[in-house]
């Protein structure tokens, strides 16, 4: 079985952009779709329905969403201390392939950073009781892998001032820690050339959204890819991520 998993930050709930995401999502032609800032839940429900998804869930206050064609076995909400927002696990029929929906905190600082790196390890230590077999980790992680770099005059002034009072050169650690657990970036693994930018769309620069799969499991890899064809652009400041898995 090849399955279509999709990341998407939906910006501020997305409400009065129900048509455009929908359009988005449904022009991808994903089985499961993991939602970051879908805060209002009847915009997870009407785009459940315009995309005609069996089962949807979201919870009041959490960023983290899903939408999914295939059944459902269990989902779930964690919010480990320190963490802005829970991250959400979802348990997939009749494979069992569990899905965990990441938002981690934002801002690029070396203040964010190391919030971000707790929030990694409180998620990494859940997966290793939880989740010993195969799994992906997707969503918007708010950071850079090694060897990717910030420009700073590309970020709006205030932003610019925060990164600038945190030490200026920022100390990306999260995802490097998250290679060093024995995960695979799936997109670089399977991209090594292309940029794979998802933000901002109306200047895009930065790859703040993946996926990850442990070591193990990288034979399942099929395809990874930042979707930017319209309405993409306008639907949200995210590009959404499309991987592929053959189960």
């Amino acid at each position: 079985m090849r399955l279509r998993l999709l990341t998407y930050n939906i910006r501020r709930g997305g409400t009065g952009r129900e048509a455009a995401l929908a359009d988005v999502v449904a022009a991808c032609d994903p089985d499961v779709v993991v939602l970051q800032e879908a805060t209002h839940a009847p915009t997870v429900e009407q785009l459940a329905r315009a995309t005609a998804m069996r089962q949807f869930g979201s919870r009041p206050g959490a960023s983290v969403a899903f939408l999914s064609r295939l059944p459902v076995r269990s989902f779930n909400w964690t919010r480990p201390r320190w963490a802005h927002h829970a991250f959400l696990e979802i348990i997939l029929d009749p494979h069992g392939l569990i899905v965990f929906g990441v938002h981690l905190s934002a801002v690029h600082s070396n203040w964010t950073e190391r919030r971000r790196l707790l929030e990694l390890r409180a998620l990494l230590a859940h997966a290793r009781t939880h989740a010993p077999g195969p799994h992906v980790m997707t969503g918007d992680f708010n950071t850079l892998a090694s060897g990717e770099t910030l420009d700073l005059a590309r970020l709006p002034p205030r932003l610019r001032i925060v990164t600038w009072l945190s030490g200026r050169r920022i100390r990306w650690q999260t995802i490097h820690w998250l290679l060093q657990a024995g995960y695979t970036d799936v997109f670089r693994h399977l991209n090594e050339r292309e940029v794979g930018y998802t933000f901002p769309t109306w200047d895009a620069h930065l790859r703040l959204d993946y996926a990850f799969v442990p070591e193990a499991a990288t034979a399942m890899l099929v395809g990874c890819r930042v979707i930017t064809a319209h309405p993409a652009a306008q639907a949200s400041d995210h590009f959404p991520l499309l991987t592929e898995l053959e189960l």
